[in-house]
C-alpha cells in the first residue's frame, strides 16, 4: 500500500471539515428545540390556573353548561401561554448581564461584587438574578429580583467577606426572565467561570499606613507616642520655633545666621524588623470565622508596610516543626510583594511549633540585632514554661516582642449572666482561664520580654503601636 504523504493528508483534512480542530457539528432543529425547552421553567401561577381548570371541569359533571365555558376559558389560557412563550423566545433578544470583580479580594474585609444588567428589548421584564458563588462563602440561596424597563441598564452590588486565603471560583450568572404574563420563565446564563485570589488584607494595610504616617489617634487606630529623649540620626539644621528642644541648639549655625538654629533628628533607619509566625496547630483556633494565623498574616502585612515606610529593613519567618518560609530583611521596592506572596501561601500545620529550632535557624539567618515580633498562641501555662527559656535566649541577642491572643469567647462567657449552677461553673472556669492568660503575659514581661495580650480584631493596631513605641524609645 502506498503511504499517504503530508500534502495528501492536508488536502484530505481540508476536504473534511469534521476532521479540523474546533469543528462542532451543526445541531438539528429538534436538538435546538430540546435545548430551548431545558431553559423553560413553570411558575406556581401556571399550576394555580391549571388547578382552577381541573376544578371547573370536575364541576361540569354536575352542571353540563359549565363544560362549554371551561373549554372556552381553557382555549384562551392556551393562547395566553403561547403568547408568553413567544415573548420569552422571540422578544427577549438584547438581554445582557455581566459580573465585575476586583483584581484580588482582601482577607477578612467586606468585598463588593457588581452585577450589570442591560436590555435592548421593547418590553418590560422581571428578572431574577442567581449568581454561582464560591463554595467557601457557603451561600446557597443568593438571588436578586429587579424590574428591567425597555432599553434600561441596571447595576446591582452585593458584599461578600472571604475568611480564608486561596483561590475562589465564581460560576455563571443566571437570569430568569418573566414577561408581564408571568406564567413561565426562561433562564439565560451569562459569562464564564471566574477565579479570584484572596490575599492578606491589602485594604487594612493601606488604612494603617495612612494612620501611621498621619500619627493620628482618632477612633480605633494608632495612638500618639510620647518620645523619651531622641534618636541620634541627624536629619537637618532648621530655624528654632517655639516648642523645639533647646538642648538641640546648634550654636555655630546660630552665630553664622544670627538667629537661633537647632539640629533636627529623625528615627534611626535601616533597622532589621522580622515578623515570626508560628504556624503550628495552636494557631488554628478560629475567631469570627478566621483562624489566629489569618489574623497574624494580616497584621504582619500591615506592620511590614509601615516598617518599610519608616525606612527599616523588613523580613518574615514562618515555622512549625522547622522553619519553612524565610524572607531576609531588605528595604527594596520589591520587598513588600515578596512578603505578600509568602504570607499568602501560609497554612496552619498539625504539628507543634519547635521554638528551639526556630532560635538556631533565625540566628544563622540574621546574626545582627533585630526586632523579632513573634505571633504565637500559648493556651496553657505549661506550654509557655517550656518555651520561655528559648524566648529568653532570643531576647538576649535580639529585641523580642511576644504577641499573645486573648480568647474573646472566654471573655464573653465570663461576663454572661448565670441563671443556674451550670452557668456559674461556666462563668467561673472562663474567668479562671482569662486570669491564667494574663498571668502568662505578666510572666513573659517579668522575664524582660516585651509582650502584647490583645484581642484578634485589635491585633494589627496594637502591634503597630508597640513597634512605633519601641522605635521612638530607641529600644531597637
Amino acid at each position: 500500500m502506498t503511504p499517504l504523504n503530508t500534502s495528501d493528508l492536508t488536502g484530505f483534512m481540508a476536504s473534511s471539515p469534521e476532521l479540523q480542530p474546533g469543528f462542532k457539528p451543526e445541531q438539528s432543529v429538534w436538538a435546538r428545540v430540546a435545548n430551548g425547552w431545558r431553559s423553560v421553567f413553570l411558575r406556581n401561577r401556571l399550576f394555580h390556573v391549571l388547578g382552577i381548570f381541573v376544578l371547573l371541569f370536575a364541576l361540569s359533571f354536575a352542571w353540563s353548561p359549565l363544560f362549554v365555558i371551561s373549554q372556552m376559558l381553557f382555549a384562551i389560557f392556551l393562547i395566553v401561554l403561547a403568547a408568553d412563550l413567544y415573548l420569552l423566545f422571540f422578544r427577549a433578544n438584547g438581554i445582557g448581564a455581566e459580573r465585575e470583580l476586583p483584581r484580588v479580594f482582601s482577607l477578612g474585609e467586606e468585598q463588593h461584587v457588581l452585577l450589570k444588567l442591560s436590555s435592548k428589548s421593547t418590553i418590560s421584564w422581571t428578572v431574577q438574578l442567581l449568581d454561582e458563588l464560591p463554595f467557601q462563602f457557603q451561600i446557597r440561596d443568593f438571588n436578586r429580583e429587579v424590574n428591567l424597563l425597555p432599553g434600561d441598564s441596571l447595576s446591582l452590588a452585593y458584599s461578600v467577606k472571604p475568611l480564608r486565603r486561596g483561590i475562589y471560583r465564581f460560576g455563571k450568572l443566571h437570569a430568569f426572565l418573566r414577561s408581564p404574563l408571568a406564567l413561565v420563565e426562561r433562564r439565560l446564563s451569562f459569562g464564564t467561570f471566574q477565579t479570584i485570589p484572596v490575599y492578606p488584607s491589602i485594604n487594612q494595610m493601606h488604612r494603617f499606613e495612612l494612620l501611621a504616617m498621619a500619627n493620628t489617634s482618632r477612633g480605633q487606630g494608632l495612638r500618639k507616642i510620647r518620645r523619651i529623649g531622641h534618636s541620634y540620626e541627624f536629619e537637618q539644621i532648621k530655624t528654632y520655633v517655639a516648642g523645639d528642644d533647646r538642648r538641640a541648639i546648634n550654636w555655630k549655625a546660630t552665630g553664622k545666621r544670627n538667629s537661633l538654629m537647632v539640629n533636627q533628628y529623625e528615627d534611626e533607619r535601616s533597622q532589621h524588623i522580622y515578623c515570626a509566625l508560628d504556624t503550628g496547630r495552636s494557631m488554628k483556633l478560629p475567631f469570627d470565622g478566621m483562624s489566629l494565623l489569618d489574623y497574624a498574616v494580616n497584621a504582619s502585612l500591615a506592620l511590614s508596610n509601615v516598617a518599610l515606610h519608616k525606612h527599616d529593613r523588613c523580613g518574615l519567618v514562618c515555622f512549625d516543626k522547622k522553619v519553612h518560609t524565610a524572607v531576609l530583611a531588605e528595604r527594596k521596592r520589591s520587598q513588600l510583594p515578596r512578603i505578600l506572596e509568602a504570607l499568602y501561601r501560609q497554612e496552619e500545620s498539625t504539628l507543634e511549633a519547635d521554638f528551639e529550632g526556630f532560635y538556631h535557624s533565625f540566628n544563622r539567618m540574621s546574626p545582627s540585632r533585630s526586632l523579632v515580633i513573634l505571633f504565637s498562641n500559648f493556651e496553657s501555662d505549661y506550654a509557655l514554661q517550656r518555651a520561655l527559656p528559648v524566648l529568653k535566649r532570643i531576647q538576649h541577642r535580639h529585641v523580642l516582642l511576644l504577641v499573645l491572643f486573648e480568647n474573646t469567647e472566654l471573655t464573653a462567657a465570663s461576663e454572661a449572666t448565670a441563671t443556674d449552677i451550670e452557668g456559674i461553673y461556666r462563668r467561673t472556669l472562663a474567668a479562671g482561664f482569662l486570669h491564667q492568660k494574663k498571668q502568662m503575659a505578666l510572666r513573659a514581661a517579668q522575664a524582660g520580654i516585651q509582650t502584647i495580650l490583645t484581642r484578634p480584631e485589635d491585633l494589627s493596631a496594637n502591634t503597630i503601636n508597640k513597634y512605633l513605641e519601641l522605635k521612638s524609645r530607641g529600644m531597637i
